[in-house]
């Protein structure tokens, strides 16, 4: 046999502490046919500096589809089918690298999926700039062992063949036709070259992970061994691996025989399907009423059909509606018949390699007065790769090599709903069938309606009122998940455990908004002060800050007045520019300069905040610059005056140094003091610490200036006007 190395490598991806499923890094590879062996190449680092401390990643695997992770351990949502994903964890300790390899022999052809994260995020909000965050890099590498010359098993024909040792296993296809309702695998004229009895082990199927359902059979001391699989998977090439358990110098001779059961399915015409498909999609045509009289002669045939059928199949139409979102429309209605002789396939048509990142949705009515027994249950199962085709025998909803998902509705229970998260890239099928109680009529006549509801969405319920579904994306591969706020979590964001009260999401926006009103005496203190364009950028920052904090509400109680993203623009302006305007006040320069520099500075902060709205330097830069000039300004004030400037000590007792303290406790509080938990109050003290510390800062009123008085504004009597700064020149 010729074997084939292949290698496929990805870009390393920074890793992230997990809070939702955003959080997690994906890797997406491609294993191609006949590949017998697997390796992951894992690397795993992290930076040198002091911030970096020692860390586990947590690795999950999954073929079909990405893995369905819970690190939080939060609820799922009713009726949602949860797996357990495969994962593994990589230390990163005092090695600043980490290489792990993990092995699957004999994986499932088709897409891989790799999902890597570090664990639960702390909740501490974290001021861009004030702290180096330790990077730590995730990198995944797929090498492949690919047979190029597998053997192919042809169904029906005996193929001889031969184990040359135990080092060297013995690997055959076969390929699966449709509508296969059992496989009968046999191991015939096993003998070893010592002419003894064969000891050998063969494997049917692939591994998939999380779960695997290869089959297993052992053959020792005996000639000849079968092994019956129910329902294996259509159109698929399905490996079969023989290794030898004897002596290493003893090889193995032996005859395989692979043989089908093939069932035949009963449907309607398929010329009738595409008239009641043009019928539903353009409406009736002029002559297009005759065709429903032979669709009322099928009826008895289709009756009849049953009972030499082993499936009904009912043509379903797959209709693209966006990204990640599908609808399954039934040509024949919504409502479809259901007996007990055979059951009542539908075909959800999931194999475009684009569908796996969204939530399968099934839904189940049964029509109760189409009901003829009482006590009637209707059983299903949806499965992949094949239907369930022994729902009156069994009841596991099992395959050959997959677990499916069950469902059933009664006449006590009409309503029933499944919700597959991240369903696998394949065909899948909803198998149904009429279970009748034993004495209670003929069950053979028997029928059922159902009506059945199946869609595919990118967020189950569009995550709830408290989340947002956001599509994901790693490279050209979509992927949908839910960030949920207000306390909220789980995959759908149903997870109510830690949620916020309606009272506690309107005090915490009472406390973000009213807080803002503690600008009024700054702003007062300015118009007192005769600083009216700093009162204007005060209250410009107000206005805004509140309006922005009603809208950047999680929960229930949220206004805006107007596109979120410019009220965040403008508060963060807002609150920049009022810093600068209150330092290059307090620093007493000529007020042209005065003007002139708070234009200039108000421009080139709109500029950075529109770069990096969220950078330490957009807020610290303006400020340092800001103190520059201040400083500046008062040591020039100081050295003119030969003595200390603000030169009166109740200034700076009563005034400067509890203002410099708020200012201060402010910083403290908003750059490291501030969670996810504790935002709505903390962040309300910033305010009011901020407003004080302005009122409080602001330098007294030119000595030339009187205070605002009406009395004096408003007069009827003659005034002497005088103009001090104006001279009178006589030109000769």
């Amino acid at each position: 046999s010729l074997y084939v190395s292949e290698y496929f490598s990805q870009s390393a991806q920074k890793l992230s502490f997990y809070s939702w499923y955003g959080n997690a890094k994906l890797f997406h590879f491609h294993v191609p046919e006949d590949t017998v062996l697997l390796r992951w190449l894992l690397q795993a680092s992290r930076g040198k500096g002091p911030e970096c401390t020692s860390m586990e990643i947590t690795v999950h695997f999954r073929h079909g589809a990405p893995p369905v992770i819970n690190p939080l351990g939060t609820r799922f949502p009713a009726n949602a089918t949860v797996r357990p994903s495969y994962n593994i964890s990589i230390t990163l300790s005092s090695a600043v690298q980490n290489t792990t390899f993990v092995n699957v022999t004999t994986p499932a052809a088709g897409d891989w999926f790799i999902a890597a994260h570090l664990p639960e995020a702390a909740g501490r909000i974290e001021v861009k700039g004030f702290s180096t965050p330790c990077p730590y890099m995730f990198q995944a590498d797929m090498f492949v062992l690919r047979l190029t010359d597998m053997p192919v098993l042809e169904p029906g024909v005996p193929m001889p063949h031969t184990v040359v040792s135990p080092a060297k296993p013995l690997h055959v296809k076969v390929f699966v036709p449709k509508h296969a309702s059992g496989m009968q695998f046999q191991l015939s004229s096993c003998v070893t070259s010592e002419q003894r009895a064969c000891n050998v082990r063969v494997l049917l199927g692939s591994i998939t992970l999380p779960q695997s359902f290869q089959r297993s059979l052992t053959c020792t001391g005996s000639t000849n061994c079968s092994l019956a699989l129910d329902s294996p998977p259509w159109e698929k090439w399905l490996q079969i691996m023989v290794e030898s358990l004897g002596t290493a110098n003893a090889s193995v001779s032996l005859e395989m025989l692979a043989s089908f059961t093939v069932c035949r399915p009963g449907s309607a015409s398929s010329f009738l399907n595409f008239i009641s498909l043009n019928q539903s999609q353009a409406g009736a045509r002029p002559g297009a009423a005759g065709s429903s009289a032979p669709a009322a002669g099928e009826a008895p045939r289709n009756v009849s059909g049953r009972r030499s059928s082993c499936l009904q199949s009912q043509p379903v139409v797959r209709e693209d509606l966006d990204v990640v979102s599908v609808r399954y429309r039934l040509l024949n209605g919504p409502s479809v018949p259901v007996s007990s002789l055979s059951p009542t396939v539908l075909l959800l048509n999931l194999n475009t390699g684009m569908d796996s990142g969204g939530s399968l949705v099934v839904n189940l009515l049964l029509n109760k007065t189409s009901v003829s027994l009482a006590n009637a249950t209707v059983v299903a199962c949806l499965s992949a790769a094949s239907p369930v085709l022994s729902l009156n025998a069994t009841r596991n909803c099992s395959t050959a090599f997959s677990q499916g998902y069950p469902l059933s509705v009664s006449t006590s229970s009409g309503e029933a709903m499944l919700i597959v998260l991240y369903p696998q890239t394949d065909d899948w099928f909803l198998s149904l069938q009429l279970l009748c109680p034993r004495g209670q009529g003929d069950c053979s006549s028997a029928e059922a309606k159902v009506t059945v509801f199946a869609y595919l969405t990118p967020c189950f319920n569009d995550c709830g009122p408290y989340g947002q579904c956001s599509l994901l994306r790693r490279h050209g591969y979509l992927y949908a998940g839910c960030s949920c706020k207000a306390g909220w979590g789980g995959w759908s964001c149903t997870d109510d455990t830690k949620a916020q009260t309606v009272g506690a999401q309107n005090l915490a926006t009472l406390l973000l908004t009213l807080s803002n009103l503690m600008f009024l005496p700054a702003i007062a203190v300015a118009v007192y002060r005769y600083y009216l364009v700093e009162a204007s950028v005060y209250t410009y920052t107000m206005f805004f800050s509140t309006f922005y904090h009603a809208c950047d509400q999680p929960g229930v109680a949220v206004m805006c007045i107007m596109d979120y993203d410019t009220l965040q623009y403008c508060d963060f302006l807002g609150s920049v520019v009022s810093i600068w305007v209150t330092i290059l006040c307090m620093a007493r320069v000529k007020k042209i300069l005065k003007y002139v520099l708070f234009v200039l500075g108000t421009l080139l902060i709109a500029m950075s905040l529109q770069l990096d709205r969220r950078g330490v330097w957009n807020m610290m830069g303006p400020c340092l610059f800001a103190l520059v000039i201040m400083v500046t300004a008062w040591v020039h004030h100081g050295a003119k005056r030969r003595h200390c400037y603000p030169s009166s000590w109740k200034r700076w007792v009563f005034y400067l140094l509890p203002g410099i303290t708020l200012a201060f406790i402010a910083i403290s509080v908003y750059a490291f003091m501030e969670t996810n938990e504790n935002y709505y109050y903390t962040h309300s003290i910033w305010h009011v610490l901020v407003a004080c510390s302005v009122a409080f800062l602001l330098p007294p009123r030119d000595k030339h200036k009187k205070p605002w008085a009406w009395s004096q504004k408003l007069t009827c009597r003659y005034q002497i006007c005088q103009n001090d700064r104006e001279e009178l020149y006589a030109v000769t």
